[in-house]
């Protein structure tokens, strides 16, 4: 394929896809700002990549694969930075956040706090678990096997629900 053919064939397919890049820094990018860097960061490298994708795979489970690694980067740099700053400040966030007034945006804000301090790799899998993704695809994009898909988010939902009947009790 010619350059300007791949490149057509590529944004093309961001385009399409776009909503798991969106899913994926929206889950690890703490603002606006970072989410934009995070997107933008994803794209480069799903672009790198581009001409190493193996048609054999389905592309969303390349794109997620190469969207998460990005991600789990950018979190381990981001939180290394934040840890460097006051974290008075991103505590005041988070109390504001909460003070949201429907009991569900509640729910779903708490879910997304516990999600979000998840290590790496619980985070990710909670993400695919929660886009409805199958274990076997899991297990493709994160290079686990599907037992260890399953019996990690098992453990992982008994965790979250276990905060959750903290909070609540």
């Amino acid at each position: 394929m010619s350059p300007i053919n791949t490149k057509a064939h590529f944004l093309q397919l961001i385009e399409q896809n776009k909503g798991i890049i969106y899913k994926v820094a929206r889950s690890y990018g703490k603002n606006d700002e970072d989410r934009e860097d995070l997107f933008q960061e994803i794209i480069i490298q799903l672009w790198g990549a581009f001409d190493r994708y193996n048609e054999q795979y389905k592309l969303s489970t390349w794109m997620y694969r190469i969207a998460l690694n990005v991600a789990i980067s950018f979190y381990r740099k981001e939180r290394r930075r934040i840890e460097s700053e006051s974290p008075l400040t991103e505590s005041m966030a988070e109390i504001a956040d909460e003070s949201r007034d429907s009991e569900l945006e509640s729910n779903i804000n708490l879910l997304q706090q516990f999600i979000n301090e998840l290590k790496e790799l619980d985070k990710a899998l909670m993400i695919l678990y929660l886009e409805s993704q199958s274990y076997k695809e899991i297990a493709e994009i994160l290079g686990i096997t599907e037992t260890n898909v399953a019996t990690k988010i098992s453990r992982i939902k008994d965790r979250l629900k276990q905060k959750f009947s903290n909070i609540k009790a």
